[in-house]
Order: C-alpha cells, then structure tokens, then sequence
C-alpha cells in the first residue's frame, strides 16, 4: 500500500524510501494536520539541503529553531519539536549509529520492536503502535508478535485514499474527545 499522506508526491516518496523521514514524520503528527506533519521531513530536507540525523543530532539548537521557523513554519509549535526532533535525532545516533532503519531492522520480535520504537523521543504508546502498524501494512516489517504492539484502530496506517485520511482524522477525533472525559 502506497503512502500518499501529503499532497507531494516528492514528499510521499521520501517517507516510503527514508526510515528516518517516517520517523521525523511520526514525530511532528501532533497538534497538526497529518499532511502538514508527514509534508514536514521533505519540508525539513529542502531546508538542510539532507535528512541526517547525525547532521541534526548536532546541529546548533538555535539554528535548527530557525529552519522550523522559517516561513511557512515546519510545524504550529517550531520550537519545541526542532528540540523533539534533534532529541529523537540523537538517540537515533547513539543508539543505532545514525541508521533510523535498524530501529526497526533489527528486532527480533514484536515487543522488541515496540520497546526500541518508544524510547525514541516523541513517540509514547499510541505512537509507538500507530508506527508498528505501519512498519507491518506499509513496509512488510513484521517481526514475531508485531500483531499484540500494533495499532488496532484506523489510523495513517490504514490510509491510501483521501477517504480513509477523513476516516483516520474522524477516528482520532472520537478518540481525543474519549481521553477529555
């Protein structure tokens, strides 16, 4: 299945081709449209001129604020996810040498897998099972196990359509106005 998140085709193509894309993606899908989040990483490689996480991990903060800054900002809060994802950036090099596949590569099972997706920075336990649902549906990444840590509801996983992103925005929708009650 396809990703087509944004409107770009440019930028779906990095996110199916670049692990760490998919990851900085995942990070910035909070308090924004999810092609706004998933348009950001192809946003974030025109502006650095790459998508490394060595590149970022060490960048200046201040100077990575301001790429998120700079108009149209990368995201409605630019300033605390530049530091979630220079954070997420640094662990993905002290962790996996700078190598966002091997988060995934390299698990032996699905709770494997789920435990290296959420000690990243920004993913908790939603997250951490919207992006194991998508490992499994989109990239064909399905350790043993991988079924117990995966998203159950429809999410960005699910979607291939602009039908099924509004199924996916309605379904988180309905979920944030259960977790206020």
């Amino acid at each position: 299945m396809p990703i087509v998140w944004t409107q770009d085709p440019a930028a779906n193509k990095l996110l199916e081709t670049d692990p760490l894309a998919l990851l900085i993606g995942m990070v910035l899908d909070q308090q924004v449209k999810m092609e706004k989040a998933f348009g950001g990483p192809y946003e974030l490689k025109r502006r650095l001129g790459r998508l490394d996480a060595r590149t970022i991990a060490t960048m200046d903060p201040e100077q990575l604020d301001g790429v998120f800054r700079e108009r149209p900002a990368l995201h409605r809060f630019p300033g605390s996810m530049a530091r979630r994802v220079q954070a997420m950036c640094a662990a993905v090099v002290e962790d996996y040498g700078g190598d966002a596949g091997s988060v995934w590569r390299d698990a032996k099972d699905g709770a494997e897998l789920a435990a290296r997706i959420k000690k990243l920075p920004g993913f908790g336990d939603m997250k951490t099972k919207i992006l194991v649902a998508i490992l499994a549906k989109k990239f064909d990444v399905r350790p043993p196990g991988w079924e117990k840590q995966a998203a159950t509801w429809h999410s960005v996983a699910d979607v291939d359509s602009a039908e099924t992103m509004a199924q996916a925005r309605e379904v988180k929708r309905g979920m944030k106005a259960k977790a206020v009650k």
